[in-house]
């Protein structure tokens, strides 16, 4: 079976060669992983034991970093190694984590995986949320290298649970212990014959607080805001933006918007700045003047919107209407209430807010200005939202210290 598992991904990787050639993403998803061996072979360092944490994307990094944090403070004497699988986490943090290396997952053939861990030699790996490689993991047990899946989720339409999901199956095996994020999840596991699990919760609960205590203003934001209410909308999608506009439009002087686009490439701010009858600069422009008289701003930028969201008095969070729902508990830990649109199942914390009553799911534009108005008019029901949603955060933190503990119990 390995060795027509080991075929797809050679087969795969070409085909992601040829078509680098016309694709500047794939392009650096390529580029990247042919440096990674000459780059971890030069920083590896041959005196010091090593702790991998590997993540999927940016969003998966929020959930190891409260671990990688803690982590470093108990083993200071160590190096540690965050892996990426997509550009678009390795691109920001790439520069952004040091004394921490940073390097791309390789491609999950036998040959690709030996070699890796035979320069890395991890004393241990934790792998966050869906990261399930059966030729990593398989060499690894091989090596008798302890494997933790951590803020894992598990679902029953999941590969896993299904007839097709052998090879699956067989990697989870060869984990030595699950921190899942709730007790479904771990009854799914259960259902598979596996019993080294622990419910610890999301990490993500831990990630949004240290954030939020360590936020650092943000001076275009005070010059903006001034002293009118703010409401923020996060990553947002075209189908969004058509949700918004109609009332961002009739909106009195007493109100400015932050508009942060999931997707900055210029077609998808053109068609918002089409949709906007109000004064709007773009993030890019705040210091060419106009800021402080803008009704709207639009940050065509990333690493921003975590910071944005304290100067608000209401958040929107995007995805709901398109490609899935996007993170709810940044706004949620600034007590806020945040409005969503319907496609939230399967969000556990979503769901969970959306039933307390600090999240209110709108359906189309009269919906959305409907629930706008009401928020407005009202600072008795956005503080009994807010409170709701930053008593939640506070409630499920303390995933990150479950994991530390487990890492000691098996590193010492």
């Amino acid at each position: 079976m390995y060795f027509l598992y080991d075929l797809a991904v050679f087969f795969v990787w070409n085909i992601l060669k040829l078509i680098a050639l016309v694709n500047p993403g794939i392009r650096k998803f390529v580029l990247g992983r042919k440096n990674t061996l000459p780059y971890l072979k030069r920083m590896r360092d041959p005196g010091k034991p090593l702790i991998w944490i590997h993540t999927a994307s940016l969003g998966e990094f929020e959930q190891g970093s409260p671990v990688l944090d803690k982590l470093s403070e108990v083993y200071p004497n160590y190096q540690f190694l965050v892996t990426f699988f997509s550009p678009s986490g390795y691109e920001v943090k790439k520069d952004a984590l040091a004394p921490h290396l940073v390097a791309y997952l390789p491609m999950d053939s036998s040959w690709n995986t030996a070699t890796f861990l035979s320069v890395v030699r991890p004393e241990i790996a934790l792998f966050v949320k869906y990261e399930v490689w059966p030729g990593l993991y398989r060499q690894m047990a091989r090596q008798k290298i302890p494997i933790l899946l951590i803020s894992a989720i598990f679902r029953k339409r999941q590969a896993y649970f299904k007839w097709y999901g052998g090879l699956l199956r067989g990697a989870l095996r060869r984990v030595s212990h699950f921190y899942v994020q709730d007790s479904r999840s771990k009854k799914r596991l259960q259902s598979l014959g596996i019993k080294r699990i622990t419910v610890s919760g999301d990490t993500r609960f831990d990630r949004v607080l240290e954030i939020s205590n360590t936020a650092t203003p943000l001076p275009f934001m005070d010059r903006f805001k001034g002293n009118r209410n703010c409401f923020v909308a996060g990553s947002s999608w075209p189908v969004d933006h058509r949700l918004m506009a109609p009332y961002i439009n009739q909106a009195g002087e007493g109100q400015c918007f932050v508009v942060a686009p999931h997707k900055i490439d210029p077609r998808t701010i053109e068609e918002l700045e089409q949709l906007l009858e109000k004064k709007t600069i773009r993030y890019s422009n705040r210091n060419a003047g106009g800021l402080e008289e803008a009704s709207v701003l639009i940050l065509d930028t990333i690493g921003l919107l975590s910071r944005t969201y304290p100067y608000a008095e209401i958040a929107y969070v995007g995805g709901g209407f398109a490609t899935g729902l996007h993170n709810t508990l940044e706004p949620a830990v600034y007590g806020m209430p945040i409005l969503i649109g319907p496609g939230f199942h399967g969000f556990l914390e979503a769901e969970a807010l959306v039933r307390a009553g600090g999240i209110q799911v709108v359906h189309n534009t009269t919906d959305f200005a409907t629930a706008m108005q009401g928020l407005c008019e009202s600072p008795e029901l956005r503080s009994e939202m807010g409170g709701i949603n930053s008593a939640y955060i506070q409630e499920h933190q303390g995933a990150s210290d479950t994991i530390v503990r487990g890492v000691r119990s098996l590193l010492g």
